[in-house]
C-alpha cells in the first residue's frame, strides 16, 4: 500500500487514457478535480469515477465544484442549483425559510454528486458578497452574520449525505474586485475591515475539514498572499482560530499565484507556508509538478475526506422529501435564470 501525495490534479477527457493513468498512479498525487471537461452524463460519470478509484491503494480523493449557479460542473442529469446568494435575498425578510433553503441545497449537491462516486465538492463559499467579480453571487450573504446562519444549515445538509466541508476563500476574497484567476491581487484595507471577513471562518472553523485559501495579498497584514503566507495559515488560521484540519491552496495555476515563479516554485512555497494540499487544476502543468519530494499529507485526515453516505442516492430518491427538495431547488433555479 503506498502512500497518497499532496496534489490534486486535473485531466482531459471523460474516460481515463494511459497517459492519465500513469500521471494518476504518480506518487506525488492524492487525488483529482474533475470539471465540464470530464462530464458527459451520469452514467459515464459513474463509470469513470470506478475507474479512478481503481487505480491505487488507499484510493485517490475525487473532487468537484459543484456550488450551483455559475459554478455546476455536472449539469445534464443532475438537479439545477441556484446561487448561494438566493440564500440571502431569502434570509433577509424569511430567515427560517432561507435557512430551509440552505440545508437542502448543501443535502441535494452533496448526495447527488457521491452518489455518482464523487468524495467532496469544495464548498461550502464563506466569502462576503462584495465587489468581487469572481465570488459575486457564489457568496451567501454580504452579513458575516447572515452567512455564519445559512452555512451552518448547508454544512448540516453535506454532512447528513456523508460529505467533508471545505470553506473557501480564506480570510475573504469577496471584498476586493478584481479576480485572481486572471491577476495579482491586492485587498488594501486595513486589519479591521479584514476581520470582518474572517468571522464566518472564525465561527465555523471547528465544523470544518478543509480550509481552501485565497491567492490575494493583504498588503497591511503581509506582503504575501495568503495561500503562501506563513502568517495566514500559521499563525491566523491554525494557532489563533485552533483550525486542526486541512490546508489546501487555490488552483496553482491561476495568475493570482504566479508571484513566485513556475509551478513548482509555487508549490515549494505553499507548503512551505503551510499547506496540506494543492490544487493543480491545469492537465497541461501537472507534468511539471511531479518527480519532486512533496510533503505527504496525515494520511488518517486525507481519507477521513473521502464520503461516507448513510445510504445510497437510489434510496434518498424514494423519500417524498427529498424529490421534494430536488424540486424546489429546480424551481428556484429557473426563477433565477
Amino acid at each position: 500500500m503506498t502512500t497518497l501525495g499532496p496534489l490534486i490534479v486535473g485531466f482531459e477527457g471523460v474516460e481515463l487514457i494511459p497517459k492519465t493513468r500513469e500521471v494518476l498512479s504518480h506518487p506525488s498525487v492524492g487525488g483529482v478535480i474533475l470539471f465540464a471537461r470530464n462530464y458527459q452524463d451520469p452514467t459515464q460519470l459513474k463509470s469513470l469515477c470506478r475507474a479512478i478509484k481503481a487505480l491505487r491503494s488507499p484510493e485517490l480523493l475525487i473532487t468537484v465544484d459543484q456550488e450551483g449557479g455559475r459554478v455546476q460542473r455536472f449539469r445534464e442529469g443532475f438537479t439545477p442549483l441556484p446561487p448561494l446568494s438566493l440564500l440571502g435575498r431569502w434570509f433577509g425578510n424569511y430567515p427560517d425559510r432561507a435557512c430551509d433553503l440552505a440545508y437542502r441545497h448543501g443535502r441535494v449537491m452533496a448526495a447527488e454528486v457521491i452518489g455518482h462516486g464523487v468524495d467532496l465538492s469544495w464548498a461550502p463559499v464563506l466569502d462576503l458578497g462584495g465587489i468581487s467579480e469572481v465570488i459575486s453571487d457564489r457568496a451567501m450573504a454580504s452579513e458575516p452574520d447572515a452567512v455564519i446562519a445559512l452555512a451552518r444549515y448547508y454544512i448540516a445538509g453535506m454532512r447528513d449525505a456523508g460529505m467533508s466541508v471545505c470553506a473557501k476563500h480564506y480570510p475573504g476574497h469577496g471584498s476586493v474586485q478584481a479576480d485572481t484567476h486572471h491577476e495579482i491581487v491586492m485587498d488594501d484595507r486595513s486589519a479591521g475591515a479584514i476581520a470582518g471577513d474572517e468571522k464566518p471562518f472564525i465561527a465555523l472553523a471547528p465544523e470544518l475539514q478543509l480550509v481552501m485559501m485565497a491567492h490575494v495579498i493583504y498588503p497591511n497584514l503581509c506582503p504575501r498572499p495568503a495561500g503562501f503566507s506563513r502568517y495566514w495559515i500559521q499563525q491566523r488560521l491554525k494557532k489563533e482560530m485552533g483550525f486542526t484540519g486541512l490546508v489546501v491552496s487555490d488552483d496553482l495555476d491561476m495568475v493570482g499565484a504566479s508571484a513566485f515563479g513556475d509551478l513548482p516554485a509555487r508549490l515549494h512555497e505553499a507548503f512551505e507556508a503551510g499547506c496540506d494540499l494543492a490544487l493543480v487544476c491545469q492537465p497541461e502543468s501537472v507534468p511539471t509538478a511531479l518527480d519532486h519530494d512533496w510533503p505527504k499529507p496525515d494520511p488518517v485526515r486525507l481519507a477521513s475526506l473521502s464520503a461516507k453516505p448513510l445510504a445510497s442516492l437510489e434510496e434518498q430518491e424514494q423519500v417524498s422529501e427529498f424529490r421534494f427538495w430536488k424540486k424546489s431547488l429546480t424551481q428556484l433555479a429557473e426563477e433565477g435564470s
